[in-house]
């Protein structure tokens, strides 16, 4: 799932000396449309809105533990994908886990630098995830993102995922408080 416009990156495994870089990274993103959610009787509804003037979202700083990082990767089930520039600088990175009892491979966190997006580096990295989910038997991959970040639930969907769930609590009590989870996923192709 590589692109032309990636071949100057190397993607690779995370090592413990990237720990840093990926800490980091900003993963903030601007939007000029939102997502809203209607809850229907039967489920929910999706209708992109225009925001003017365009939201820019900083996600927090999150405490970083002893699971947190390349360290978990002595876990067979997870793994960190990073794909770094030419420069040698850190440009974005996936990180994955799979759950044997449902054959599923969660896209736990996919960043990738300002500075390197529009070129291929998300669908690239999520190529690696389906790699690993490959290797693990997994039947699905599956991912949460904001109903705020439209570039992202493009992107997901472009290269495949389609909406599958929705939680209307899971930011409550945090600085995203207002937003909702939306779910998606994917064949393991």
């Amino acid at each position: 799932m590589t692109t032309s416009d990636d071949k100057d990156y190397e993607f690779r495994a995370a090592r413990p000396e990237d720990t840093q870089a990926m800490r980091a990274l900003d993963g903030s993103f601007t939007t000029r449309t939102r997502f809203h959610v209607a809850i229907t009787e039967d489920g929910f509804a999706l209708q992109e809105i225009p925001l003017d003037p365009p939201l820019h979202k900083v996600f927090p700083a999150e405490d970083a533990d002893a699971d947190d990082g390349p360290a978990a990767e002595e876990d067979p089930n997870s793994r960190t994908f990073v794909a770094v520039g030419p420069d040698g600088c850190l440009a974005g990175f996936a990180a994955v886990s799979y759950a044997p009892w449902n054959r599923r491979l969660t896209i736990e966190d996919i960043e990738i630098a300002p500075a390197h997006r529009s070129q291929g580096l998300g669908r690239a990295l999520v190529g690696h995830a389906v790699e690993f989910a490959r290797e693990r038997g997994a039947g699905h991959l599956w991912l949460e993102v904001t109903n705020i970040n439209a570039p992202a639930i493009h992107a997901y969907r472009r290269m495949g995922f389609t909406f599958c769930g929705l939680d209307t609590t899971l930011y409550d009590g945090t600085p995203s408080s207002g937003e909702q989870a939306l779910y998606m996923s994917m064949p393991c192709p």
